[in-house]
């Protein structure tokens, strides 16, 4: 997986980047590494042998919204990094999104919107994790078209990125996990 699949996917993510490759691309390599995963997971573990898990991260649309394809390849992509991710959809209630956290002990909370409109629950979700008892242990990433770093900051979000590729390098800084 680490020497063959994620050399392949961070080739398309560095050329995306460069704007040498589409999200199209992006997408199939997102999709490739997925299904390579599923095929090899269950032999590693028939051999008594995992991935390393570098953190367990819950990921939403956030109420209101249902815009998914940035969510989605930011679940892949965090996937295929060595995140187990629990994907809970779109138009997802703050509650919903404490709970599952709280429920698989997680590290990060991933929340997206693209309308303008449900950016404010991107700020409920900060906010009801610093009151809940996740605030000492989970980061809150947040995305989506209309999101800008003055946002962030706004909010109290810890991180944030414009694309799949520096989602996936930002969720790994906040885990402790540095990029190679």
């Amino acid at each position: 997986i680490d020497q063959g699949f994620m050399i392949g996917v961070n080739q398309v993510g560095d050329a995306f980047s460069c704007g040498d490759a589409f999200l199209p691309e992006l997408v199939m390599a997102g999709e490739a590494m997925k299904a390579a995963i599923e095929v090899l997971e269950p032999e590693l573990a028939r051999r008594g042998t995992q991935r390393e898990i570098l953190g367990k991260a819950v990921i939403a649309t956030v109420e209101g919204d249902i815009h998914d394809i940035g969510k989605t390849l930011v679940g892949t992509m965090l996937s295929a990094a060595g995140f187990e991710v629990y994907d809970l959809g779109v138009d997802v209630p703050v509650s919903q999104i404490i709970d599952k956290a709280v429920e698989v002990n997680a590290d990060l909370i991933g929340v997206s919107a693209l309308l303008t409109t449900t950016m404010v629950k991107q700020r409920e979700v900060v906010q009801a994790v610093r009151e809940s008892s996740l605030s000492d242990k989970v980061k809150v990433m947040v995305g989506g078209a209309p999101v800008t770093p003055d946002w962030v900051a706004e909010i109290g979000a810890d991180g944030y990125s414009e694309d799949a590729i520096g989602a996936t390098a930002v969720a790994k800084e906040l885990v402790g996990k540095k990029s190679a």
